[in-house]
């Protein structure tokens, strides 16, 4: 069984992708400060609420 071309191309560019978006986040996160890293961290459960209660309409 002989993948197609196409699907090869876009697992290439889907790990290409998420390689970059890996390296971005790290990258803000050592440039960042503690403080601001806090903040984040202490929004995200409401975060994760809002879009729970957005996702249930």
């Amino acid at each position: 069984m002989s993948l197609d071309p196409y699907a090869v191309v876009l697992l290439v560019v889907l790990c290409t992708a998420i390689v970059c978006a890996t390296v971005v986040c790290v990258v803000a996160l050592l440039r960042a400060d503690r403080a601001e890293i806090a903040l984040v961290v202490r929004a995200l459960p409401e975060l994760a609420a809002t879009l729970a209660r957005r996702r249930r309409r």
